[in-house]
């Protein structure tokens, strides 16, 4: 099925940071993780962003796909969610959602705006969040639909109050994970973040860090 840029069979264009699913490699439950550049792992090697760390966990069960991409809305994370049902079946989703104030514009091509653009200067605090619940919604309605369990978790600002009752992980995020201090486990105090080669997306220890947290609060319903 495919109405204008919406299909169910068919990933959005783009770059994806997980192996090719043609042919799809069969005997374990597809993860998708939909996220933003921050879960696509931009300025990172493969081997660094929290998808990766995360993918480590329960392989025998369980196969991982990194369906994040730069400069993504909650719209596109819901497209993309879509465009992999008949292409990835997904049993277990993700959703690593960025900024709310995000939208994805579909003209003669589809254009991710950020918070700056002139097309989203009539957009408030409201609606940033209604749109944000629309999409929660979608995915949510996606997995009823097809039989799958979600997690949610956020790239920088946590919205997790307004989506108590689901699978959130509340107390983390990739920005604020790190630094930390634990004294039964650092002889180093870090008190500054880390950042990837590009100087401005989150640097390994973020990522690390992150899963570990993830996989610490939803490990053993993740199977």
């Amino acid at each position: 099925m495919k109405f204008g840029y919406y299909s169910d069979e068919g990933l959005p264009e783009g770059d994806y940071r997980c192996p090719s699913w043609d042919p799809m490699p069969e005997g374990k439950k597809n993860v998708v993780v939909l996220g933003c550049s921050h879960t696509y792992g931009e300025g990172l090697e493969d081997d660094e962003h929290w998808v990766h760390f995360l993918s480590q966990h329960n392989t025998e069960r369980l196969r991982y796909w990194n369906l994040g991409q730069p400069g993504a809305s909650a719209d596109k994370m819901v497209r993309i969610l879509y465009g992999s049902e008949k292409v990835l079946f997904p049993k277990i989703i993700i959703a690593c959602w960025p900024s709310w104030n995000r939208r994805e514009r579909l003209d003669h091509r589809a254009i991710s705006l950020t918070s700056d653009h002139e097309y989203l200067k009539t957009e408030s605090n409201l609606t940033d969040k209604n749109n944000f619940l629309k999409n929660v919604f979608l995915v949510e309605k996606y997995a009823e639909q097809n039989q799958c369990k979600t997690f949610h978790c956020f790239a920088q600002e946590s919205y997790q109050e307004h989506i108590l009752g689901l699978n959130v992980f509340k107390e983390y995020t990739i920005k604020n994970c790190w630094p930390y201090w634990d004294k039964f486990e650092q002889r180093q105090h870090y008190d500054k973040p880390n950042f990837a080669a590009d100087g401005k997306h989150y640097g390994v220890e973020h990522h690390q860090r992150f899963a570990k947290l993830f996989i610490d609060y939803f490990g053993k319903k993740l199977k």
